[in-house]
C-alpha cells in the first residue's frame, strides 16, 4: 500500500465492537455494578477501549458494528449448525451490549446492527460502499475473517496489540492472500464459527492447495491433478474433495462476508456526529464511571459541558 496515496484518501474507521465487548467481559474485574446490582465490567472495558481509539486516531468518519444476529443470521438458514457450538450470552452480558450501543450513540458515533446480518457483514458492506466513494477503510479488529475485505488502500488494525497490516500483509499472517480467505476457511474450517471444513485438510494443506490452484473453484475443477502434487496423502485428498464438493462450496458461502447488508440512509462515509451531552452525562452516572473516564469521554466527544459526577 502506498502511504502517499492512502494519505490523500479520506479514512473510514469500522469497529468490530462485539470483539472488544467480549474481551472486556472476560478480562475486566467484576467490581462495578449499577444501582440494581447488574455488573458493568464489560461496558467499563469497552468505554476505555473506545476513548483510547478516539484519542489516538481522531476519526472524522467512523461506524461501530455490533452483532445482533447471534441466532437469526441468514447463515443459520443455510446451515443450522452455524455457530451452534457457542453458548448463549448471559443476560448480564446482553444488558451491557445495549449499554455499549447507547454509549456510542451518545458520543455521536454511528451504530450498525441488524437481525439478519452479522457485524462482519455490516463492516464489509460499509467498506464496499465507502470504497466506491473514494474512501479507504481501517477495520479495527483482530478477526482473520475480516482480512478478506482488504483492498489496496485499506488496513486492518489489531488495537490491543497495536498491529496494522494491509492487503499485502495478509499472506504473512495467514498463509494465503486476502481474496483467498473465504476459500481457505472453506477448506480448513473455522472452529469458532462451527464450520468443519473438508475432512483431512488443515490450515497448511489448505494454503498449499490455494497457492497451487489459486481458488476453490479452480481446485474443484482440477481435482484430478491433486494426486500428482507433492502433498502427503494427495490421492486421498482428491477422493475427499470429490465427495465433499458441495459441502466445501457451502462452507465458502458461510465464510464469505456479505457486501450488500442494509446500512441505513448514508452508506458511504458515516461522518462523526455531535455528542449528546445530556445523555452522555446520564450514562456516566448510571454506569458508575469515575472522574477520569468522564473527563476523557468529554474531551474525546469535544464537549464543553462537564460530565464529572457531583462528588468528583
Amino acid at each position: 500500500m502506498s502511504d502517499g496515496v492512502a494519505a490523500t484518501r479520506p479514512t473510514l474507521y469500522l469497529v468490530d465492537a462485539s470483539l472488544y465487548v467480549f474481551r472486556a467481559w472476560h478480562s475486566m474485574p467484576d467490581e462495578w455494578h449499577d444501582a440494581d446490582g447488574w455488573p458493568l465490567n464489560a461496558v467499563h472495558g469497552f468505554a476505555r477501549f473506545m476513548v483510547e481509539l478516539l484519542e489516538r486516531e481522531r476519526p472524522r468518519h467512523i461506524a461501530i458494528a455490533f452483532d445482533e444476529a447471534l441466532d437469526s443470521c441468514f447463515r443459520n438458514a443455510l446451515y443450522p449448525a452455524y455457530k451452534a457450538n457457542r453458548e448463549p450470552a448471559p443476560e448480564e452480558l446482553k444488558r451491557q451490549f445495549g449499554q455499549c450501543k447507547a454509549l456510542c450513540s451518545a458520543l455521536g458515533l454511528v451504530v450498525l446492527a441488524h437481525r439478519e446480518y452479522e457485524a462482519d457483514d455490516l463492516i464489509g458492506s460499509a467498506v464496499h460502499a465507502a470504497r466506491g466513494r473514494g474512501f479507504r477503510s481501517v477495520i479495527v479488529s483482530a478477526d482473520k475473517d475480516l482480512s478478506q475485505l482488504l483492498g489496496e488502500h485499506d488496513e486492518q488494525f489489531d488495537f490491543g496489540k497495536g498491529l496494522r497490516w494491509g492487503m499485502a500483509g495478509v499472506k504473512a499472517r495467514h498463509g494465503v492472500d486476502a481474496h483467498q480467505i473465504a476459500d481457505y476457511l472453506a477448506l480448513a474450517g473455522d472452529a469458532i464459527d462451527n464450520i468443519p471444513g473438508v475432512t483431512g485438510i488443515g490450515t497448511k494443506t489448505a494454503a498449499v492447495l490455494l497457492a497451487h490452484f489459486g481458488s476453490l473453484d479452480a481446485l474443484l475443477a482440477r481435482v484430478d491433478e491433486i494426486p500428482y502434487l507433492r502433498i502427503r496423502g494427495a490421492a486421498q485428498l482428491a477422493v475427499k474433495l470429490r465427495a465433499q464438493r458441495e459441502q466445501a462450496l457451502l462452507y465458502r458461502q458461510l465464510s464469505t462476508i456479505a457486501l450488500d447488508a442494509p446500512l441505513g440512509d448514508d452508506v458511504s462515509s458515516f461522518p462523526r456526529g455531535a455528542a449528546d451531552a445530556a445523555v452522555l452525562a446520564a450514562l456516566c452516572d448510571s454506569l458508575r464511571f469515575g472522574p477520569l473516564t468522564r473527563r476523557r469521554l468529554q474531551a474525546a466527544a469535544g464537549l464543553t459541558v462537564a460530565l464529572s459526577s457531583p462528588s468528583s
